[in-house]
């Protein structure tokens, strides 16, 4: 059972709003992410080296999930595969990724949901991979089209919560039929 239960944010009417492309980036990267002040969970397929705009410069996004550790908020990543060498890179240059249990990092081949949950107040969920062109950090030109919701309604979140910690314990992990494939069962066995 997990230790973060849904709450949503104060409002009159339960929002699910569908965002589409750079609004992506903008409402969750750029608004939700650092809006996390308790939790943060994140869920994708590919994860890549992202980049976040901070004033004139350019900063990992790694580096953004590092302060939000170092501020004390809890920050889960589940994703399907391994990073690539940049990504792996940026990661290296935060340790207290690596050093803080506030921290964690699970692989799941079987993962192709995209979502990001804040605090059990919000979550984004939709097509967008953690990536610059995934999430619209990319040049309209080149990056993906994609679509998901914002939601702050409370039975969606306890309802994508849950699946989200079932997944991150391993409660699936006995009946996977591709655990010859995964290279870090996540019940341990």
């Amino acid at each position: 059972m997990s230790l973060f239960r849904a709450r949503t944010w104060p409002s009159l009417v339960p929002v699910r709003e569908l965002i589409l492309n750079d609004e992506i980036y903008r409402r969750v990267i750029a608004e939700l992410v650092p809006q996390a002040s308790r939790f943060l969970w994140i869920i994708t397929a590919d994860i890549k080296d992202l980049h976040v705009p901070v004033g004139k410069r350019a900063k990992p996004f790694l580096g953004i999930l590092a302060d939000l550790v170092e501020s004390g908020v809890a920050v889960r990543l589940i994703h399907a595969k391994e990073p690539g060498p940049r990504f792996r890179e940026d990661f290296d240059r935060y340790p207290v990724l690596v050093e803080s249990e506030l921290f964690e990092r699970v692989l799941c081949p079987r993962v192709h949901t995209k979502a990001v949950i804040a605090d059990g107040k919000r979550a984004f969920i939709g097509s967008a991979n953690l990536t610059g062109a995934g999430m619209g950090a990319k040049h309209a030109d080149k990056r993906n089209f994609e679509a998901g919701f914002l939601t702050d309604e409370a039975e969606d979140l306890a309802k994508l919560m849950a699946w989200t910690d079932d997944l991150f314990i391993g409660e699936y992990c006995g009946r996977c039929r591709l655990r010859d494939r995964c290279p870090d069962p996540l019940d341990g066995d």
